[in-house]
């Protein structure tokens, strides 16, 4: 199901992610953040995103950055051939109780995008969930990219998830945290660098990340002489309704902020509105 015991022995002795994420996913309860607020809405669009690039019947994907599994317990639902890699032991663990409750059973691995233990040409399909924004190195971030390439098949598909570099900002503007000085110099550092580092002040932010540009997303896959497909966003603008959570408990409400995110997912000049953003790339 996993890795061999000798492999995750060694694989644990080593320190796969830095301390502070470690410590922060050890702290933070991932596995219930899909079950609420933005959550919820970010599963299910998350889902749609997927489903427009899994257009084939028992497909091999590799979900790298997996969190606790839920989205690798979809696909396998579906009758895909899925292998999840996180870094995360408490999150390794929960995973694996989720997919030994699975009849068509996915297999979790304890490791970390820049180094994937799978053959080339593996792979129709490689999801990154999470190293686009935890790998703060443009070098890094580099690798985690060519190591999807590497398992993946000729006219496989990647698709890499990100962080907004304007994120941090909009919700500060949203909910008056932006004239806090510490929250303020933090936004700043993400507008200019890319670069998040949550202060100490504000201990529940996402630990250090980094927060993409649009077109910059584009360019780190074109680097890797991957084919650009289209980038999308994950929340769009719909967000931004002050009374958002309300009104997706609204039928008819819900079906106008969807459309409105619909018709707007590929525009360029909106996708600084939507926190997260997924870009589609093919070998």
């Amino acid at each position: 199901m996993w890795l061999s015991k000798e492999n995750y022995i060694l694989m644990r002795s080593k320190q796969l992610i830095s301390r502070e994420i470690e410590l922060f996913y050890t702290n933070a309860s991932e596995e219930t953040r899909l079950n609420k607020g933005m959550g919820l809405y970010e599963f299910e669009r998350i889902k749609k995103l997927i489903d427009k690039y899994i257009t084939s019947p028992n497909l091999t994907l590799i979900d790298v950055g997996g969190g606790t599994g839920k989205y690798s317990e979809w696909l396998a639902k579906k009758g895909h051939n899925v292998h999840m890699v996180e870094p995360v032991e408490k999150h390794v663990l929960i995973a694996q109780n989720r997919a030994n409750t699975l009849r068509n059973k996915f297999t979790v691995h304890l490791g970390e995008a820049k180094t994937l233990n799978f053959p080339d040409n593996f792979a129709d399909v490689v999801i990154l969930h999470g190293p686009l924004y935890h790998l703060q190195k443009k070098e890094d971030r580099a690798a985690a990219i060519g190591e999807a390439k590497r398992v993946l098949k000729k006219d496989g598909i990647i698709l890499g998830f990100a962080i907004n570099y304007s994120a941090t900002t909009l919700v500060g503007l949203l909910n008056g945290l932006i004239h806090k000085p510490s929250f303020f110099e933090m936004c700043k550092e993400e507008l200019n660098t890319g670069i998040h580092n949550p202060p100490h002040n504000f201990p529940w932010l996402l630990a250090e990340a980094y927060y993409h540009r649009p077109d910059e997303l584009k360019t780190e896959f074109v680097e890797q002489n991957l084919t650009f497909i289209n980038t999308y966003a994950v929340e769009g603008m719909a967000w931004l309704d002050k009374n958002y959570f309300t009104n997706m408990l609204n039928d008819k409400k819900k079906k106008t902020l969807l459309e409105l995110v619909q018709i707007t997912e590929n525009d360029s000049s909106l996708l600084s509105f939507s926190p997260h953003m997924m870009i589609a790339a093919k070998k």
